[in-house]
């Protein structure tokens, strides 16, 4: 019985030892991510409407659909149910495109916002007065 209390405090020990090298790993990945963030650059992949070429963001052919869908959702009375169904996406992925920091130019990290080392898609007005309009319609930001 004491044998296998051992072995069991042994493996226990290797575990933690194992939990801390993770963790280790988790906060150094992030802390690359964030210094990356800081500089400019995309931390996840490309967002609707953008692509990557040479680890540069850069417009794809369907960008102009993003300026559609923010001019769409603020000039017209339309649900987001309508508008994500017109443009085949899910409420949620609506409203991640909708709220994506990135169509201005910026670039969104751990709640802290950089100037972005791309093309904007849309103008800050425009999408401001999109996030004013979701705050007066009560939906929540992603």
């Amino acid at each position: 019985m004491e044998e296998e209390v051992e072995k069991l405090k042994k493996e226990n020990e290797k575990l933690k030892q194992e939990l801390e090298r993770f963790r280790i790993f988790k906060e150094n990945q992030k802390q690359g991510m964030i210094k990356k963030a800081t500089k400019g650059n995309l931390v996840s992949r490309a967002p609707f409407g953008y692509r990557v070429e040479d680890k540069k963001l850069v417009p794809a052919e369907n960008f102009r659909e993003v300026e559609e869908i923010f001019e769409k959702f603020l000039a017209e009375n339309i649900s987001l149910t309508k508008l994500a169904q017109k443009h085949n996406f899910s409420v949620n992925g609506l409203k991640k495109i909708l709220t994506n920091f990135t169509y201005i130019g910026k670039i969104k990290f751990n709640n802290q916002i950089h100037e972005g080392n791309h093309q904007s898609l849309i103008s800050s007005t425009l999408f401001n007065h999109v996030q004013n309009k979701l705050e007066e319609l009560g939906i929540k930001q992603n």
